[in-house]
């Protein structure tokens, strides 16, 4: 095993005997095997363990035997703690993003202060095959069926060619042991369900579909340098760029075998969902005038183009700013005061004239235009919706959307201006004071 793996840190060009490589060291069976591997190599090693908080006790414990794993080696270790649940909620991201996020960050961080090279992680090609099964059931692209890459920036994977048993073996050959993380038993998880439940059905209609799914991805891997080249010339023919996005030819568009495919390649890295790529090809043998959005981006079908610029981020879009008894004129008037809550307050009907509490807003408050991603707990709901189907829901017509403002405190949304105000912001009988917001015209 290891003269395979050797042979495949040489074939990608992985790493050089002189490189300093940080290893990301969970304690688990593949970071372990990984790192006793790169050191047996005779590679400058520095491992990484990430401390999440998620498992309780499982994981201190997973860190105190990566301390012990490390001193036993005598390998450099690098610890660190996070508040992924707490990351996870001010970032909006599923905890398994913001373990990832959190984690990559970081070992780009500390390879930049440990003058690295690489950062190694243990994927295996078990990892891949149910990487390329998960895309598939997502939908994907040429690329998703090259499952996970070998080599992206300074990551690189040394054991995307070995199973799961073969890293088993290795550490029983050199009794080196290892922590279990119990969540990898748990089918709560997408991948655990692929891995416990869809992967052994499939043995049972080919007991080598592991191997098979094996070489489909190394197949995939070669197609899809020669369709790069091919999207890519087609690219360089079509597309000009400009200032904040670019121009799609919709004349050389229309002449190709499938436009799809290539609207879906050159769109999908931009964000845009399959379903809106689809719908962006249609339009294209229908009257312009569409406006189609992901979240950062918007491409508008303008007579013979595609054209594609980006969304301004809230804050570039902030038009006007707002304080107790302050007003503005452009490019809304608003009027904004505070009143007492007494017996004679009365709770306005009107869209045009708002009260929230003011106890739980924040200033200054901001004025901007709407962008799509944007959402609000609409007056009456405990439940989010995004600004866009609130629109749709209530047959705003899309010259209108265009000019649909947002009033944002702290960074969420308070009134979706002349329309509804935001539930966790509304007078209660807790109130005891509130404030005005006049839209006039």
């Amino acid at each position: 095993m290891l003269q395979k793996i050797r042979k495949y840190i040489e074939k990608n060009n992985l790493a050089h005997p002189e490189d300093k490589i940080i290893v990301g060291v969970s304690g688990g069976a593949d970071s372990v095997a990984l790192l006793h591997i790169l050191r047996t190599f005779g590679y400058n090693c520095i491992a990484a363990h990430c401390n999440f908080h998620l498992r309780m006790e499982e994981s201190d414990r997973d860190e105190l035997f990566v301390r012990a794993l490390c001193s036993e080696l005598n390998i450099p270790i690098h610890i660190i703690d996070f508040e992924t649940s707490k990351y996870a909620e001010e970032k909006r991201v599923s905890i398994e993003m913001a373990a990832r996020e959190l984690r990559y960050n970081w070992f780009e961080k500390l390879c930049n202060e440990q003058g690295a090279q690489h950062i190694a992680i243990a994927h295996h090609a078990d990892d891949n095959i149910e990487t390329l099964l998960m895309n598939i059931v997502r939908g994907t692209g040429i690329k998703g069926m090259t499952g996970i890459p070998v080599k992206n920036g300074r990551i690189i994977r040394p054991l995307l060619n070995t199973t799961r048993n073969e890293i088993y073996d290795y550490l029983m050959k050199y009794d080196l042991n290892y922590v279990v993380d119990s969540t990898n038993a748990m089918t709560d998880y997408t991948r655990n369900k692929f891995r416990h439940q869809v992967i052994p059905l499939l043995e049972e209609i080919n007991p080598s579909v592991r191997k098979t799914l094996y070489e489909t991805i190394e197949r995939f891997n070669a197609i899809e340098k020669v369709y790069n080249s091919a999207v890519t010339s087609q690219a360089v023919d079509m597309i000009v760029p400009t200032a904040n996005g670019s121009e799609i030819d919709l004349d050389k568009l229309t002449n190709l075998p499938d436009r799809q495919v290539f609207l879906f390649e050159y769109l999908y890295e931009y964000g845009f969902h399959p379903d809106t790529i689809q719908q962006i090809g249609l339009s294209v043998d229908k009257d312009p005038g569409q406006i189609f959005y992901s979240e950062n981006y918007k491409i508008l079908h303008d007579r013979n183009k595609l054209l594609l610029t980006d969304i301004a981020k809230p804050e570039e879009q902030v038009t006007g700013i707002l304080y107790i008894n302050t007003e503005i004129s452009q490019p809304i008037k608003i009027k904004c005061s505070l009143i007492n809550i007494d017996n004679q307050f009365k709770i306005s009907k009107s869209n045009t004239l708002v009260y929230l509490d003011v106890d739980k807003i924040t200033f200054p408050l901001k004025v901007r235009k709407w962008i799509n991603g944007d959402y609000f707990y609409p007056l009456g709901m405990n439940n989010r919706k995004k600004i866009s189907d609130f629109l749709i829901d209530n047959k705003i017509d899309r010259f209108t959307k265009e000019n649909i403002y947002v009033l944002e405190s702290d960074g969420e949304i308070v009134w979706l201006i002349g329309l509804r105000i935001d539930n966790r912001f509304k007078i209660s009988d807790k109130s005891v004071h509130a404030l005005a917001l006049e839209l006039k015209t």
